[in-house]
């Protein structure tokens, strides 16, 4: 078997490209899936099994939001296991280009462990208000819910583009150099950043508010996404 450096640089030249990538995504998720990716490589498992392995780190955090009184010490276990499972999420894609395993049970696999995570992260944020915290209002508990409706509409619409858009160009454009403006302007849409707001678990006051300032981004971000899809799409069509 090859050693750990070779496997690293093999890698290395097997991401994907950075457009379109924030820059946690580019310079910490990504080298951190690399490195599980070379252990999960090195102990034989496929790319599900890696899928599996980061539902049950990212399954288990939210649990803890839902089932545990927030403080501080539930705050950074929460985001370890967060974090974790979503390098873990970049390293079932690597592991499948490295051993040329993957395929389309692989790919489902990971948006439906994608569409539940989206789900279960705001409902159990719904539970822990709703058991927990002493908020200010009733009012409090539709946040979580406005930012679940955004987050899978967002989800299923960017999806929704990357599937049409393959199905309408005739080849693929040739990649752009990726932007280092735009991988810091993405930066508060990038889930790992998203996770952060889980360190402020052992303050009520400072989770909601900044639950609530991601909330009000990524809904800004979304109207920002539908426009933009909306006109690529239309550009690409032949009538």
């Amino acid at each position: 078997m090859e050693s750990t450096s070779t496997v690293l640089r093999q890698l290395r030249g097997a991401q994907k490209t950075a457009k379109g990538v924030s820059l946690y995504s580019r310079y910490v998720n990504r080298p951190a899936g690399r490195i599980f990716a070379v252990g999960a490589y090195r102990l034989g498992m496929t790319p599900n099994q890696v899928t599996l392995v980061s539902a049950v780190f990212t399954f288990g955090a939210l649990g803890g939001v839902a089932l545990v009184r927030p403080g501080p010490w539930l705050a950074v276990l929460v985001y370890l296991g967060l974090v974790v499972g979503f390098a873990l999420d970049s390293a079932d894609g690597q592991v499948a280009r490295l051993t040329g395993r993957g395929g389309p049970d692989g790919e489902w696999l990971d948006h439906v462990v994608d569409c539940a995570k989206m789900v279960l992260v705001h409902t159990a944020v719904l539970v822990s208000f709703h058991r927990w915290f002493a908020l200010p209002g009733d009012g409090w508990l539709l946040l979580p819910l406005g930012f679940l409706f955004v987050a899978v509409l967002t989800f299923c619409a960017g999806l929704l583009r990357e599937q049409l858009g393959k199905k309408a160009e005739a080849a693929p454009a040739p990649a752009a150099p990726p932007s280092r403006l735009r991988a810091v302007a993405l930066l508060p849409a990038d889930y790992g950043v998203f996770c952060l707001v889980f360190l402020l678990l052992g303050d009520e006051t400072a989770f909601r508010a900044g639950y609530a300032v991601l909330a009000a981004v990524h809904a800004l971000f979304l109207v920002l996404f539908l426009g933009k899809w909306f006109r690529e799409l239309k550009g690409l069509r032949t009538y």
